[in-house]
């Protein structure tokens, strides 16, 4: 699994704490920690002060308490906790795989268990309701896919396209249809929730069900 981690683990920057105003760059690789500093004065006793850097590997970085308490002072004691983490070998690896095989991966899953997902982090949250994943998801619940639903979808997003009931949904395709000129004609052929189901907790969502009476091709 250590062949999926990225040279770099973690980086942030930030200014110290007022009064100062010193610069400070941190960096997280597989093997050490790197912090760089900035002295930022108009005393003139640090008119000529250069850049420092503190290098340390990660067992040494765990059992130095200054160096730590310099990453707590000036990038909060959360950012201290993950780093120490880092160093302990504690990574997240789901997060760190790449968007396109998160996004296989949550196509396996069920809808009660995409909405648990989205409340894991905001990493997450951004991917269970990325217009790739409802793409998917529409297109596994949908005999076909019309051209008149995905402009519909890049218009209001594939999510809310899976969460519009039919009804609602032939009539916003009508009224595009109207609006582009291209007449009344609507055709849907798509396995679909039989009503709009809420966004929110697990409990609310309502499972693809293929067979259901929504399902029926239908024309208006």
């Amino acid at each position: 699994m250590a062949a999926v981690l990225p040279i770099t683990l973690y980086e942030c920057d930030g200014q110290a704490p007022a009064p100062s105003k010193d610069f400070y760059h941190l960096i997280v690789t597989r093997t050490e920690i790197i912090m760089r500093y900035w002295k930022i004065s108009l005393r003139s006793e640090f008119r000529g002060a250069r850049p420092g850097e503190v290098k340390e590997s990660h067992q040494d970085f765990v059992d130095d308490p200054t160096l730590q308490a310099q990453i707590a002072i000036n990038f909060g004691q959360n950012t201290l906790q993950y780093v120490l983490n880092l160093c302990k070998g504690s990574y997240d690896y789901l997060e760190r795989l790449s968007e396109p095989l998160l996004l296989y991966i949550m196509t396996f899953l069920d809808l009660e268990d995409i909405a648990l997902l989205s409340q894991v982090s905001h990493t997450f949250q951004k991917l269970c309701n990325s217009d790739r994943l409802w793409e998917h998801i529409v297109e596994s619940s949908c005999d076909k896919v019309t051209p008149e639903m995905r402009a519909l979808a890049q218009d209001i997003g594939w999510k809310q396209l899976f969460y519009t009931n039919k009804l609602q949904l032939q009539l916003q395709l009508r009224r595009r249809r109207k609006r582009d000129g291209e007449g009344d004609g609507v055709t849907l052929s798509c396995h679909h929730p039989p009503s709009s189901l809420p966004e929110g907790p697990a409990e609310h969502y309502g499972k693809l069900e293929c067979g259901h009476s929504a399902s029926a091709t239908e024309s208006i």
